[in-house]
C-alpha cells in the first residue's frame, strides 16, 4: 500500500506501507476498540449502584444472576457426582461386611460382641432404591453428615477387623506350638501308646510314646516349634531331645543316632533336629515319641490325627 502526502509548502512525499505494517495497525486498533470497551464496561459496573437507570440495574442484576446460576450449576453436578461415589462406597462396604461376618466366624469371636451389621457410631445415609420414592438431589449439609456417618462406620469396622485378625494370629500361633506333625516320614509305627509287653523284661509296661522304625540316620523333625529343653545321653532314651512348645507341652525325641540341636536353641516346626538311631534301651534302630502335658505323658496320636499325616518335606542336605 502507498500513501502520497501533498504539502504546499514543500514537495510532495510518498510512503509505502507494507502487508505486515497493515497487520501491525489493525491490531493495535483492535487492542484500543477492546481495551475501551472493557474500560467502559468496568465503569458502568462500578457506578451501577449509584446510578439511577433502570436499564442498567437490569444489565447489572441479569449478570450477577447468570454467573451465580452457573456456580449453582456446577456445585450441584458435583454434589450429584460425590453422592453417586458416595452410594458406591456404601456398597462396597456392604460387601465387606459380609466377608467380614464369615472371617469372623473362622476366627471363633461371637457375632454378639462384633456385629457387622449395626457397629456402633451410626449408620451412614442410604440412597434410595424404592422406586416409589422420588429422587432427591442431596444438599452440602446431608452430605457432610453422610461423609461423617461413613467416616466413624470405617473406623469402627477396622477395630473389629484388627480383634478378629488377633483372634486368627493367636489360633495360627497356637496351631504352630502344638505337636501335629510328624516327626519322621514314615508310614507307620511298630509299637504304640499304652500296655504293652516289655522286650527286655517279657513284664506287662505302660509304653509313653509311638516308636516309628526307620534306618539309622534318617531325619527326625521338630513335630512344633518351640525351645530344646534338654539334649542329652539318658541310659533309657539314649540320645534324647526335649523340646517345650509352650503351655505347660513338651515333645521328647529319643534313641537319636545324632542330635543337631542342643540347649537353648529356638526350632522351628520341621525343623531336622536329629538323626535316628539305636542308642539307648533300644533293640533296632527307631524313633521313640512322646507328648507330655504338664509331665503327664499323652496319647500322640491325639495330636498327630490334627495334622496331615507324615510329612511331605524337602531332601535334607548332609550334615
Amino acid at each position: 500500500m502507498q500513501i502520497i502526502v501533498l504539502n504546499p509548502r514543500s514537495r510532495v512525499r510518498s510512503l509505502t506501507l507494507s502487508s505486515r505494517h497493515v497487520l501491525l495497525l489493525l491490531s493495535l486498533l483492535a487492542a484500543a476498540i477492546l481495551g475501551c470497551a472493557a474500560l467502559l464496561s468496568y465503569l458502568l459496573l462500578s457506578r451501577a449502584s449509584e446510578s439511577q437507570s433502570p436499564t442498567l440495574h437490569n444489565i447489572v442484576e441479569a449478570l450477577m444472576r447468570q454467573d451465580e446460576d452457573k456456580k449453582e450449576k456446577y456445585l450441584k453436578e458435583n454434589l450429584a457426582l460425590m453422592a453417586i461415589k458416595l452410594g458406591e462406597m456404601q456398597a462396597q462396604l456392604s460387601r465387606l461386611d459380609a466377608l467380614g461376618e464369615r472371617v469372623q466366624g473362622l476366627a471363633g469371636v461371637p457375632p454378639q460382641e462384633f456385629n457387622f451389621k449395626t457397629p456402633p457410631g451410626g449408620q451412614g445415609g442410604a440412597l434410595s432404591t424404592n422406586p416409589a420414592t422420588p429422587a432427591r438431589a442431596m444438599n452440602m449439609s446431608e452430605l457432610q453428615k453422610d461423609l461423617d456417618a461413613f467416616e466413624t462406620d470405617i473406623g469402627s469396622r477396622s477395630d473389629y477387623m484388627n480383634v478378629v485378625e488377633t483372634a486368627l494370629m493367636s489360633d495360627k500361633i497356637k496351631a504352630r506350638l502344638l505337636p501335629t506333625m510328624q516327626p519322621v516320614n514314615v508310614l507307620y509305627n511298630s509299637s504304640s501308646f499304652g500296655w504293652r509287653i516289655d522286650p527286655f523284661t517279657g513284664f506287662n509296661a505302660f509304653h509313653e510314646g509311638l516308636d516309628f522304625p526307620a534306618p539309622i540316620g534318617t531325619p527326625i523333625f521338630a513335630a512344633a516349634a518351640g525351645v530344646v529343653v534338654a539334649a542329652e545321653f539318658h541310659p533309657d532314651y539314649g540320645n534324647m531331645l526335649d523340646i517345650d512348645h509352650g503351655n505347660d507341652i513338651m515333645t521328647r525325641y529319643a534313641h537319636a543316632s545324632v542330635l543337631y540341636a542342643k540347649v537353648g536353641d529356638i526350632v522351628k516346626r520341621g525343623q531336622h533336629i536329629a538323626d535316628i538311631g539305636t542308642t539307648g534301651r533300644s533293640t533296632g534302630p527307631h524313633l521313640h515319641f512322646e507328648v507330655r502335658i504338664k509331665g503327664v505323658a499323652q496319647d500322640p496320636r491325639k495330636f498327630l490325627a490334627l495334622g496331615a499325616g507324615p510329612p511331605k518335606l524337602p531332601p535334607i542336605a548332609a550334615k
